[in-house]
This record gives C-alpha cells, structure tokens and sequence, in this order.
C-alpha cells in the first residue's frame, strides 16, 4: 500500500485543529501528519507543539504567505519524511467519519487519476466539485443576484453525474481532497500568487496540463464544520478584496484574458464592491 501522509493548515485556531488531531491521530492508515502553523498571531503553535502525538509533527512558517504556501510547505516536508506518497491536504474544520474513507481514497489514485476528493457537507448540501470557468463565465459571477443563476447554469454538474460510485470532475474543494506527491512534484506544486481562493481553479488547470485526472468518490463524504478562521479574522470588505485579488490572478494568467475581459473583471468587480458596501451601511 501506498504510504499515506496528511497537511493541516492551521492559523490562529488551535483548539480546532486539536480537535482534529484527536479524531484521526489514532488511524493506522496515516503515516504521517504535519500540521502547519501559518505564522498564526495568537499561541497556537505553542499549544501544538506541548501536543505529544508520536506521528504528528508541527512546523511554523516564516511567515504568512498564504494557503497555498502553507500546504507547500507542509506536503514538501512530508515528501522528504516518507518519499513518493499520497497526501490529505485538509482544513483544521473538518470531521472525518470513517479511517476506512481514507483508504478507499486513496486506492482510487491511479496513473490516470492524480486527484481524488469526497463528498463535502457543508451548510446543508453537497459539495461535490464543479467545472471549470472561463472569463466570461468569471466575469457573470461578479454580478449580484444573476450570479446564482450562472452558477447553476455553468459551474455545477446535474445531479446525475454522481448517480456511480466514482465521477470526474474539473475542481473539487480545497478544504479536503488527496494528491499524489508525483503529481505535485510534477506540476511544480500550488502556486503561491494567491494569498487565499481559487487555489482549487489554479491547481486544476495545473492537473489538467499535466494529463491527470481529477475524481470525486461518492461512497465517501466528510463534514466541513465551517468554524473558518478566516471568517474569525478578517472582515467581510477584506476578503471580499482578497478573493477578487486572487480571480484577477487565475483570469490573467491561467485564462490569459485580453484587455478588454480584464476591463470587465474590474468594472463588475467595483459594482459588487459598492454593493456590498451598501449593504453594510444598512446592516450595522
């Protein structure tokens, strides 16, 4: 069997991610744990580091560049812990249900597919990956209130493409899912000019030009708890400003938008903007 390792990326939420470790510390299938302290601002890689797991380890980056960083750092860590592996990259808020989920994951890892991914409950439904975008689409889901129709129009699969027990997809959520370390070696691991959102979209095309596969396992789900951190942190103004950051990113270099696409990025990015601005004022 293929050795089995798994990132956690925590910021300033030790007691969610202690809570994690407790659940899944004890799985023989994991070789590995590495938990990454995003230069978190409170104590939490004090508390982590007193935790006296045998198979867990807690490293503190330099500084806070981002998810994408944080798991760079953690699977190139685990990569030179247990060589060629399968890697769990997860978010401190997740609960997971079954070892024997993890094994199945990772045993649907072939030469084909590079990336597999469970079902995601998270706020009532199902999240079960997604497809692809273009600029266009990008630029339709800054619009309010039409965006959920474009949505569901050109992001989301019917619900009969999960009607088997293994489906492709484009994306799936960034909060769980499995790599093979070949793979991330290959295509030169996540890339780090976002700071948060769209690392999913990013790591897809990456996946995509390398000729792999991307797979949702629908006999497996786990639990997003939604207790995020970022949420904890950062008001709603900032990330908003964050995750247009990152789309302009992903829509100029790996969409290679023109001009004008670019100019209508920027011009629906400022009217949500102003609209939620305005929305703030009436509900203070």
């Amino acid at each position: 069997m293929q050795k089995l390792g798994m990132v956690i990326i925590n910021y300033n939420d030790y007691s969610t991610t202690k809570k994690l470790l407790e659940n899944i510390v004890d799985y023989s299938c994991l070789d590995k744990i590495v938990v990454v302290d995003n230069c978190s601002t409170d104590d939490s890689f004090k508390k982590l580091k007193k935790l006296k797991y045998k198979k867990v380890e807690v490293i503190k980056s330099e500084e806070n560049k981002g998810y994408a960083a944080g798991m760079n750092l953690g699977s190139s860590y685990l990569i030179k812990t247990l060589g060629k592996c399968h890697i769990i990259f997860s978010n401190a808020d997740v609960i997971i249900q079954n070892e024997k989920d993890l094994l199945l994951l990772s045993s649907d890892i072939t030469t084909e597919i590079g990336v597999v991914g469970p079902v995601i409950l998270e706020h009532g439904t199902f999240n079960r990956g997604w497809k692809k975008t273009n600029v266009w689409i990008e630029v339709s889901l800054n619009l309010p209130l039409i965006n959920r129709y474009f949505k569901k129009k050109f992001l989301y699969y019917k619900d009969n493409h999960y009607q088997t027990a293994l489906s492709f997809v484009d994306v799936i959520s960034g909060c769980f899912f499995m790599v093979d370390s070949t793979l991330l070696q290959n295509v030169d691991y996540f890339d780090e000019g976002t700071f948060l959102y769209y690392e999913e979209l990013i790591f897809a095309c990456k996946v995509q030009n390398a000729k792999k596969r991307v797979l949702v396992d629908n006999r497996v789900s786990i639990v997003h708890d939604h207790s995020v951190t970022v949420d904890k942190s950062v008001s709603r103004i900032r990330k908003y400003r964050i995750l247009k950051t990152s789309q302009r990113y992903y829509v100029e270099k790996y969409l290679q938008a023109n001009t004008l696409e670019l100019f209508f990025l920027f011009l629906t990015n400022k009217l949500s903007l102003g609209l939620l601005y305005i929305r703030g004022l009436f509900h203070r």
